[in-house]
């Protein structure tokens, strides 16, 4: 049994920090239960150092899960059939297979209903694989019993259903074990929580709070409150949880840490001050709900969504979240590889041409603002003489710019100076397909574009790509007045919100088209 571990004040622990709402998660995460008027709890720079891992959604995890299982019957029944029973009849080839895909099936339809398909279930590996270790001993039971019924036995090896049996056994042992230390790991990291924060305090907020750690089964971590109200009207501690900063401080400390939840506790009724708050709050990548837990308007129950036990109104979703995630993960790795394999001798003769016409190195690498705000390394051909580079993009080029080389007028023109990009995007920084990103100091007219256009950050909701909705429809290249700007974003809002695969092949293979016209591109 794990000794539970009490915080000392200024003390930061991983478990500790995000506290669990409900006892019984605290107990299973080894974690004491302080008594909140006597332990103080860390300050805000340590809450933040503590929330840099990223979050595992438990539909992804169990998906994945799902699936490993799923792959570890089927291909143990059907290669353990090809090595080592005699295929006098290759018609028995499909035979075997339909046995094998059933039997999969079969074990994954009976572990679902032993709930060892939950979260709660991995950490746990004596019970765990137990009760998996049954679920597929009645799959196997069951085959027997149905070949015997049906008068196929004879058709099934026995060797073949004894070695698909016992070596299942041991690679169910084996992907169990190192799932229980997987999920414990990650509880002690916080991978398997949202960290969410309360805004709004006082009364309702308490309330709020009491509920959310008396329901089970809730996956939040609350951090703290955060509340534009001085201390004389919100107290600095609320239902034991520290008042963090004001609305301007939660979204700067949601853009340095890792932050997947915003609980809004004001009533359905206080509409200008919820307008106010949302205004604000829209631009993060974060899901946002609003407390219906004392509301005394009730709407119909379809109309709610619920942590734990308690109700919410969904006010906005993270966009691209869960399998989505992964989706767009895989494509943009799949795609991005192969592109800078096939461009390669492309790149290779750019390079050349670059090296030939202008002294100087030939990439450029620039600071950009990516996701969540993110300060991210973009690489590009070099366009620019060396001595006239500008890193953060203080003044934009324009039409026959005196600082564009000959060959990176062509590259511009053509956009070959972005294919550096691809890198950007096997590593991680960047999407194939986005809002562009933004150089530090980029101006519409005079101003940046931040001032330019309300809810800016917004884009920055998602990963920026290497291209995106906006350039395919003529928003590319120079933003000399505020209009072309306001348009970019927009078109970059749309996609955000109408996200899809197919959108994406869609605006990746209407890119040639409109690099082509080579229109506002200089």
């Amino acid at each position: 049994m794990s000794k539970t571990h009490a915080i000392k004040p200024g003390e930061l622990d991983a478990r500790e920090a995000l506290v669990p709402p409900n006892p019984r998660d605290r107990k299973k995460a080894g974690l004491a239960f302080p008594d909140r008027r006597r332990t103080p709890r860390p300050p805000l720079a340590e809450i933040r150092r503590g929330g840099k891992l990223n979050l595992l959604p438990p539909i992804v995890v169990t998906g994945a899960v799902r699936m490993i299982e799923f792959l570890i019957v089927t291909v143990l029944g059907f290669a353990i059939y090809l090595g080592y029973v005699e295929q006098k009849d290759e018609s028995l080839h499909l035979v075997y297979l339909v046995a094998v895909v059933i039997a999969a099936t079969a074990n994954m339809a009976i572990v679902q209903a032993l709930n060892l398909y939950q979260m709660q279930a991995f950490s746990g590996f004596v019970r765990g694989f137990t009760r998996t270790a049954f679920a597929w001993t009645m799959v196997m039971a069951g085959m027997m019993a149905l070949a015997f019924f049906v008068k196929v036995g004879a058709d099934f090896s026995r060797v073949w259903i004894a070695g698909w049996y016992v070596s299942g056994l041991i690679a169910l042992f084996g992907e169990r074990l190192a799932l229980s230390l997987l999920a414990k790991r990650w509880i002690r990291e916080g991978r398997l929580y949202r960290r969410a924060v309360i805004v709004g305090g006082g009364a309702e907020a308490e309330q709020l709070i009491k509920a959310l750690e008396a329901s089970a089964d809730t996956d939040i971590r609350i951090v703290g409150i955060f509340d534009d109200r001085g201390p004389d009207r919100v107290s600095p501690l609320v239902a034991g949880y520290p008042k963090l900063g004001n609305i301007d401080e939660l979204v700067e400390f949601a853009r340095n840490s890792r932050l997947d939840l915003l609980i809004v506790s004001l009533p359905v009724t206080a509409e200008t001050r919820l307008l106010q708050l949302l205004k604000k709050l829209w631009v993060l990548p974060v899901d946002i709900r609003l407390s219906a837990h004392t509301n005394k308007l009730r709407f119909r129950p379809r109309t709610y969504s619920y942590i734990g036990n308690v109700p919410f109104i969904d006010i906005s979703d993270k966009p691209i979240a869960d399998w989505d995630y992964v989706k767009k993960w895989l494509f943009d790795k799949a795609v991005a590889t192969l592109a800078v394999i096939v461009l390669a001798p492309v790149m290779l003769l750019i390079a050349l041409a670059i090296k030939l016409g202008s002294k100087g190195p030939v990439l450029f690498r620039q600071k950009r603002l990516g996701f969540n705000n993110e300060q991210i390394d973009v690489y590009k051909f070099r366009t620019m003489y060396a001595e006239a580079t500008d890193a953060e993009a203080s003044k934009l080029v324009t039409k026959d710019d005196p600082r564009v080389t000959r060959v990176g007028r062509f590259l511009r023109k053509t956009s070959l100076d972005e294919l550096p990009q691809f890198f950007n995007v096997v590593k991680g920084d960047l999407s194939l397909v986005g809002p562009r990103p933004h150089a530090l100091k980029a101006k519409a007219a005079d101003k940046l574009y931040a001032d330019a256009v309300d809810g800016y950050f917004a884009r920055h909701r998602v990963k920026p790509g290497v291209t995106g909705w906006a350039q395919i429809n003529g928003w590319r290249g120079e933003t000399d007045t505020q209009e072309k700007i306001l348009r970019r974003v927009e078109h970059d809002l749309y996609y955000i919100e109408n996200w899809s695969v197919t959108f994406d092949l869609y605006i990746l293979l209407m890119t040639p088209f409109a690099l082509i016209k080579g229109d506002n591109a200089y």
